[in-house]
């Protein structure tokens, strides 16, 4: 029972430091690679970065407070939930971590507030003349670290709240409503960047509203995609259905000795033929599937095959089920 408690501290404790790795992560992206050019990766933090090149005195992670705090407030007036310890320490600390990081990368307060990516650390990371790869950079990192903070039972808050309103008050979908706040931001972006209404910044001012929107529409994207394969891995589970006349056994023992899995026979019959079958419904990752089909050939080379991707899959041998009310990232 001691050793139970233990451990569960442990992965609390352990769940606590990723959550703040992950901040930090997303923090690194933007600092070094993403607000210094001016990319604008949707969201509260590309809203944040808009406004600063209007109000450069303000930090980013600052107006990220100005931002955050109503969104929660909001969320508990419109949508009725409460938001999660981990996600209300998430939400109140990147910001600060974003402030802290920026205020030791630039050596000074005119460096600070214009941004310059000359001046960062000592213009090591200056990227001026490979945006592309900055985008890259600085949008995984974002994509990685919010993938961490969401894998560890917590959300950063932010657009998600707004997605969440318009899902319930306009019947949104919750990626519509993701996509049409970023929009709203990036094309916020172009009108106060890539048009010059905002600061007198030597990368906004070379980089006309078109590139803007090309390296933010990237940024959007990457961080998406890491995100997800973050949180989800990268869904290379196979879901098999055999059909077969025959009684595949050798296939069966193939399965249960040589794969150590099993499966699932289930009785069934031809809408036409009427005739009994055998159908195997097998799970499998995505290097055992081409065995398994070669399998299946030697049993029945007439059998009939279904091979589909399987999203999730819980039960012995594969991840265990999530414990209720727990926040599940998918």
């Amino acid at each position: 029972m001691l050793n139970e408690k233990k451990q569960e501290l442990l992965e609390k404790i352990k769940s606590w430091i990723l959550i703040f790795v992950g901040c930090t992560a997303m923090c690194a992206g933007f600092v070094f690679f993403i607000n210094p050019y001016n990319i604008i990766p949707g969201g509260v933090y590309g809203a944040s970065i808009v406004l600063h090149n209007i109000f450069p005195s303000v930090q980013v992670g600052t107006f990220g407070y100005c931002f955050e705090i109503p969104l929660m407030l909001l969320s508990l007036l419109l949508l009725g939930a409460k938001l999660g310890i981990r996600t209300i320490v998430a939400c109140l600390v990147q910001p600060l971590i974003m402030n802290v990081l920026s205020w030791m990368a630039y050596p000074d307060q005119a460096s600070l507030e214009a941004l310059d990516p000359t001046r960062i650390a000592g213009g090591l990371i200056d990227m001026s003349d490979h945006l592309m790869l900055a985008t890259l950079i600085g949008s995984t990192l974002i994509g990685m670290g919010c993938g961490i903070v969401v894998r560890n039972q917590a959300t950063t808050g932010g657009t998600d709240i707004v997605a969440m309103i318009l899902q319930k008050y306009a019947h949104l979908k919750f990626s519509t409503g993701i996509f049409i706040v970023d929009s709203f931001v990036v094309m916020f972006g172009v009108v106060v960047i890539g048009f010059g209404v905002g600061s007198d910044s030597v990368v906004a001012a070379e980089n006309p509203s078109l590139l803007l929107m090309f390296y933010s529409l990237i940024a959007i994207f990457v961080a998406s995609r890491v995100v997800a394969f973050t949180i989800t891995g990268s869904k290379n589970d196979k879901l098999l259905f055999i059909i077969s006349d025959e009684k595949l056994t050798p296939l069966h023992k193939y399965i249960l000795d040589d794969l150590d899995r099993s499966g699932t026979c289930i009785k069934s019959s031809g809408l036409y033929s009427k005739g009994d079958k055998e159908m195997l419904m097998l799970v499998v990752n995505y290097k055992e599937a081409n065995i398994v089909k070669s399998k299946i050939k030697e049993a029945d080379p007439r059998a009939f095959v279904i091979v589909t991707d399987a999203y999730d899959t819980y039960g012995e041998g594969w991840k265990p089920l999530p414990v209720a009310e727990e926040l599940q990232p998918e």
